[in-house]
């Protein structure tokens, strides 16, 4: 395992440092030859794998008596921060896989009543059923509350017509879980969230993308789709606030993805300017590298330390992070990209050549500065908390 002094920090116990040791020891074993020609099966792949292993157990809540699978009475930040970070070091489509198990089903996990949580909830901590996030639209992505899918109530069903856009896990996830506006307040005040099961009459994937790092992600279209009220989320209305509390829950785990990244991308750097010989000596002889590795080491420590006290404070004083969530995803991400363009720099040409863990990494990272909220709305949302005060 790479220098984990970082675990000595006061934000963790010794559950999180066995989390980390253990997991590290099973990515070594099984996420080093993960084939990437069909994207598709290599998600499923992967979330059997990580159910069957036992780490998403921490992707979703215990529950009463542990009837909704989970490893911990509740969601725990710093464990989900732990896993991504861990994860995406070894294997961006592993972390992948795993953040969309949670985030996926998180608005089950916090909003869903009984019988959708012991529906849902246990077969995505085995594994056994993949989960969706149907929020962004076409003209609604960071503007959430401009969002125009609409379902109307029609007797004991809801009718969905509309679409969402750029949605993870599109065409393989078994579930999805959508924002519509039911129209009770205007704005984000009328917006409420549903379970649509795959299959759903009048629910299709309606387009595929192709991305820069592949991974599933497309178009869902409802027309005239007819879903049951008790797979409404919470009270109608309340959809906005759900989708809002499930991001905060997740958004730090963001960072900490960016973080697996960017202590890659250190590694693969270090490792490329010992060996490569420059003008008589190696390139980590010269002070422009060392410089370059020093900024890139104090860049990841900055960012862990953002991460890891958002983690912290949600999950010991029980606060709201917001703003603490956003200033961790935006520095993570952002310093993420920086440490890997270094690295790559460092290969030199071969930095260029597809399959070389750097370029793998500089086409991983670039979609993180946008999902879940981009760099320029983390701002916002950090100066709004601070005009709050």
């Amino acid at each position: 395992m790479r220098d984990a002094s970082w675990l000595s920090w006061p934000f963790f116990d010794d559950a999180h440092r066995k989390l980390a040791h253990d997991l590290d020891a099973w990515c070594e074993k099984n996420l080093a030859h993960v084939d990437h020609h069909d994207a598709d099966a290599a998600c499923k792949q992967l979330v059997r794998a990580l159910g069957a292993a036992g780490w998403l157990r921490y992707a979703v809540p215990a529950g009463p008596n542990g009837a909704w699978g989970g490893q911990l009475p509740q969601v725990d930040s710093r464990s989900v921060c732990i896993l991504r970070e861990t994860l995406a070091r070894f294997e961006g489509l592993a972390d992948f896989a795993f953040a969309m198990q949670g985030l996926g089903s998180g608005a089950i996990s916090l909003m869903g009543s009984d019988e959708l949580r012991l529906r849902y909830l246990p077969r995505v901590a085995r594994g056994e059923a993949i989960a969706a996030f149907a929020l962004s639209e076409p003209d609604a992505g960071s503007d959430v509350a401009a969002m125009s899918c609409q379902a109307r109530l029609e007797g004991d069903h809801y009718v969905l017509d509309g679409e969402k856009t750029w949605i993870s896990n599109a065409g393989i996830a078994d579930f999805y879980c959508v924002f519509a506006r039911t129209g009770e307040a205007p704005g984000a005040r009328g917006i409420s969230a549903f379970v649509v099961d795959a299959g759903t009459p009048g629910f299709t994937v309606a387009e595929r993308f192709d991305l820069i790092a592949p991974h599933p992600l497309g178009r869902l279209r409802f027309d005239n789709c007819h879903i049951p009220v008790g797979q409404r989320l919470g009270d109608s209305g309340q959809g906005f606030k759900l989708a809002m509390m499930t991001l905060d829950i997740f958004r730090a785990s963001v960072a900490a993805a960016a973080l697996g990244f960017a202590r890659r991308a250190l590694d693969e750097g270090l490792n490329r300017a010992r060996s490569r010989p420059m003008f008589g000596q190696t390139l980590a002889d010269l002070q422009l590298t060392q410089a370059a590795l020093g900024e890139m080491d104090t860049a990841i420590d900055a960012s862990a330390l953002l991460t890891y006290r958002a983690a912290w404070q949600r999950d010991v004083q029980g606060t709201r992070t917001t703003r603490e969530a956003a200033m961790a995803k935006m520095t993570a991400t952002e310093s993420a990209q920086t440490v890997i363009d270094r690295a790559l720099q460092m290969f030199g040409g071969l930095g260029v050549v597809s399959g070389v863990a750097v370029e793998k990494l500089y086409r991983e990272i670039r979609a993180l500065r946008i999902y879940e909220g981009a760099t320029e709305v983390q701002k916002l949302i950090i100066a709004r908390e601070l005009l709050k005060t």
